[in-house]
């Protein structure tokens, strides 16, 4: 991603929110993923590297004590599309590239200011970003690629069964009414939403447990942990 600090597109990013959340309590797994630019990054590697890292904690969780009906999955800007999509992956159709057979289902997934449709986002999200960062990363417009902008938004799997938490950053704060609108159709469906606004955060502000807004972020962890 040319023009953009690869410290903000990294798991670095997220190590002292995962700090935090270990120091707290949870067993904390700060998982790394193919993007675009990466060889076979993008669609469908960037899906099927987070799909095969939550189904890996089956693998581990025996010797690591893992309660595998207590598990979050968390994701910052891009990856809190894809913490969705995780959560929503179950219903994926047999003949999607990213199916598989009985994924591992999670307890909650928390969207730290990234898109939910990106189908809907791509106008805000190209600006923001700078580049057409979503054609990229499916490899084709919505036009071209119906199949995956279908597969890879949760808003077309609706209800997903979990608990949902979005913290609506700069970017969140962007594409306000998809939001809203996606708040409300999940509610009408059954599903559990909850929106925390930390616009006055930007897009990395709260990811710092030790400011205002992240310490707000951590305890929604720790109250999803306890529900």
């Amino acid at each position: 991603m040319e023009g953009i600090d690869p410290r903000a597109t990294s798991l670095d990013l997220v190590r002292p929110l995962a700090a935090a959340l270990t120091a707290a309590g949870f067993a904390t797994w700060n998982v790394e993923y193919r993007r675009v630019g990466n060889e076979g990054g993008g669609w469908p590697g960037t899906f099927q590297d987070v799909a095969a890292a939550t189904d890996f904690l089956r693998t581990i969780s025996g010797t690591n004590l893992l309660d595998l009906k207590q598990v979050i999955v968390a994701g910052h800007s891009a990856g809190g599309h894809l913490a969705f999509w995780v959560a929503a992956r179950s219903k994926l159709p047999p003949s999607s590239p990213l199916y598989v057979k009985n994924p591992l289902r999670v307890k909650a997934a928390v969207n730290l200011d990234g898109p939910i449709d990106l189908k809907l986002a791509l106008p805000f999200c190209d600006k923001f970003c700078g580049f057409p960062a979503i054609p990229d990363f499916l490899g084709g417009s919505p036009e071209e690629k119906p199949d995956r902008y279908q597969n890879a938004s949760a808003s077309n799997f609706l209800p997903l069964g979990v608990q949902q938490e979005i913290v609506a950053g700069k970017l969140v704060s962007g594409i306000g009414e998809q939001i809203t609108n996606y708040i409300s159709d999940a509610k009408s469906k059954g599903d559990t939403v909850n929106l925390i606004n930390l616009e006055h955060a930007g897009h990395f502000g709260f990811l710092f447990p030790k400011s205002d807004a992240g310490k707000l972020v951590l305890q929604r962890f720790v109250a999803l942990k306890s529900n």
